[in-house]
């Protein structure tokens, strides 16, 4: 019996993807990002921020990065003041990605601006940009996905998979990730 692939990767074209920088200015990137930026002792997240902001990050101040958290494309992301950006969270920047102030991303966090049409069999690149409101917490080993805003004072429970925005003011938690109840705030 003859197998019959929906999917030809041979198809897969991402010539019209827009990095936003050229391809020399990547590979510099993950040269700084590969050496130096995991390197960075602990304490010194203003050195962390500096080297984002010199990649075209637009960071706020009081921003507390891990040095093992990871910046596909940092040119593409923007943080608020004073968020908390933790150990081993991926920012996968093919889009934008818009943290607003006062958020916590916990460690092991993977925000994936990027996806692939199933339904063409050249498996076409897909982004969409995502954004946390202001005061926002993702807890830690959450994926957030292409499209998805997190509303203000939300709270994504640990482990969730959020494929679709969560509203402001909501403890949200599961896979895939929904409201629960209202987040207390007195």
């Amino acid at each position: 019996m003859e197998k019959i692939t929906f999917v030809d990767l041979r198809k897969y074209d991402q010539s019209d993807f827009d990095r936003g920088k050229p391809g020399w200015f990547v590979l510099f990137w993950w040269l700084v990002q590969g050496v130096i930026f995991p390197l960075t002792l602990h304490p010194l997240n203003g050195i962390r921020c500096q080297i984002l902001r010199l990649f075209g990050a637009k960071i706020g101040q009081g921003v507390i990065i891990r040095p093992t958290a990871r910046f596909t494309y940092p040119w593409k992301v923007t943080i608020g003041d004073y968020s908390w950006i933790g150990d081993d969270v991926v920012f996968y920047s093919l889009d934008q990605i818009t943290v607003g102030e006062h958020c916590v991303i916990s460690q092991k966090t993977y925000l994936c601006t990027g996806t692939h049409d199933i339904k063409t069999p050249d498996f076409k690149l897909e982004t969409a940009p995502i954004i946390l409101e202001d005061g926002a917490w993702v807890a830690t080993d959450c994926f957030v996905g292409p499209g998805v805003k997190i509303g203000t004072n939300a709270v994504i429970g640990a482990r969730s998979s959020v494929f679709k925005s969560m509203p402001s003011g909501q403890v949200c938690m599961g896979s895939p990730c929904r409201p629960c109840y209202s987040r207390p705030m007195s």
